[in-house]
């Protein structure tokens, strides 16, 4: 595929658009990433996946017409109705990654962990081989969107994480956690965030369990105050001990289920039960709903108490809408920018042709020169071309008139692109944009400025 044809796209689900029991199956998890990126850069060129507890997003530099759902669907052998995607395109599909990672379409408004998600997205296709320049240059715009949106704006002054979410969501359920032990099941960065939420709770006890034990003593001891690590081989104690569970491991089945939970609630004298399942693939079997005195809630109960604190941070997102699109508008005169390079390799490539032709000619007339001399020549024959090309060269970057700069060039210096083989040619597409495309159901931008929004964390 050509370099020049590849245009940003967005292909995803989320919150708003698809069940939990639809998006845990389109999860991927770190060790999916590298095999799914290379599937999809061998088609697409150029690819970037997204995948958090709210949404899984592709992000590909393709030209229009691939069927990037098929294609996704097919990676994880799954058959998700199309209708449940989203497919943007080109500015729609940079606006819509440039609002992601500034807070404006998450579950939890303004919240930062998606900025991390989106800086780990990047890694792991820089890792996996399949970040070329284009979506090198969107992803870095995308972080560069995000950190102004939290530096310049109060988006993310008052918000709340999923993991602290979900406390609050305990705390709604149960009322005063004084006296309660809480089990938080993982020492990632989910279930660190609860578990220092939970350790502000006046009298609450929390419990850390992670299958790492060497990560769960060091997050119990990094928070200090009444929380203690559990060894994982001693979780069904530790669940028969505890009055709430908040579960957020990056497990890709259910770790706890009716077998695990129907002989110690019958152990536990219609005391209840409390699971907050966090995490996407779910953690807890569902099934668990049906067993006395347990309640369960996953990560689409959490939208309820999603929004604490969403009059304030609404105020802000029309702050932060004006910066992403200055960052997307920067990021588009970039990527329109790209189509003169191949012309002015050409142009600068058919300049030096003709300026070493003449001067190995006039040299071969004075075999007496002297090296010093022969130097000297070669550098002014340089300096004059340099200087004859700079404001050609300029007003082709400047883009006012741009079309009409490159044709006259072309045709008046005889120049084409393909004459100069150069690393700037490689990276520009020619061809102006398509209009965008927009294939959704219920398209994403239309709930930045709600409670609700597209999954973050």
């Amino acid at each position: 595929m050509k370099q020049e044809q590849a245009f940003v796209t967005c292909v995803g689900l989320n919150h708003l658009t698809s069940p939990v029991e639809e998006r845990e199956k389109l999860a991927f998890g770190p060790a999916e990433l590298p095999p799914a990126l290379a599937a999809v850069s061998a088609t697409a060129g150029g690819a970037v996946l997204l995948s958090t507890c709210n949404r899984t997003e592709l992000y590909a530099a393709v030209q229009p017409g691939h069927d990037l759902v098929d294609l996704l669907n097919g990676i994880k052998g799954t058959q998700i109705d199309p209708a449940h995607f989203y497919v943007l395109q080109h500015r729609e599909a940079v606006r819509h990654l440039f609002r992601v990672a500034s807070g404006i379409d998450s579950m939890v408004l303004g919240e930062s962990q998606i900025l991390g998600q989106v800086r780990d997205a990047m890694s792991a296709a820089t890792a996996a081989g399949t970040l070329n320049g284009v979506l090198s240059r969107v992803f870095h715009s995308a972080l560069a969107a995000g950190k102004r949106a939290r530096t310049e704006t109060d988006i993310g002054r008052h918000a709340v994480s999923i993991s602290s979410a979900a406390v609050a969501l305990a705390r709604e359920s149960l009322g005063d956690l004084a006296g309660k032990t809480v089990l938080v099941i993982s020492a990632g960065s989910m279930g660190k965030l609860a578990a220092k939420s939970l350790a502000q709770q006046p009298g609450a006890r929390v419990l850390v369990a992670n299958r790492t034990r060497e990560r769960a003593l060091a997050v119990a001891g990094e928070i200090g105050a009444n929380t203690e690590a559990v060894p994982f081989s001693q979780l069904g104690d530790a669940l028969a001990g505890s009055d709430i569970v908040i579960s957020g491991t990056s497990a890709e089945g259910f770790i706890i289920g009716p077998a695990e939970v129907r002989p110690l609630m019958a152990a536990r004298n219609g005391r209840g039960l409390l699971f907050i399942d966090i995490a996407v693939p779910r953690d807890i079997d569902p099934a668990v709903r049906e067993i006395r005195d347990v309640h369960l809630f996953d990560i689409d109960d959490i939208e309820a108490v999603a929004g604490e604190g969403w009059r304030e941070r609404r105020a802000e997102v029309s702050r932060v809408e004006m910066i992403v699109e200055e960052e997307v508008n920067a990021f588009l005169e970039w990527w329109r920018s790209l189509d003169v390079y191949p012309v002015i390799a050409a142009l600068r490539g058919r300049a030096e042709a003709i300026r070493r032709h003449e001067l190995e000619r006039t040299l071969r007339r004075l075999p007496e020169m002297d090296e010093g001399s022969r130097l000297r020549i070669e550098a002014m024959t340089a300096a004059i071309v340099k200087k004859m090309l700079d404001r050609p060269i300029a007003r082709l970057k400047d883009g006012a008139d741009k079309g009409l700069y490159m044709e006259a060039l072309q045709d008046l210096f005889d120049v084409h692109p393909g004459e100069a083989r150069s690393s700037s040619a490689a990276h520009g597409p020619s061809p102006e944009p398509p209009a965008p495309h927009i294939v959704t159901p219920a398209t994403p931008h239309d709930h930045g400025a709600r409670e609700g929004g597209v999954g973050g964390a």
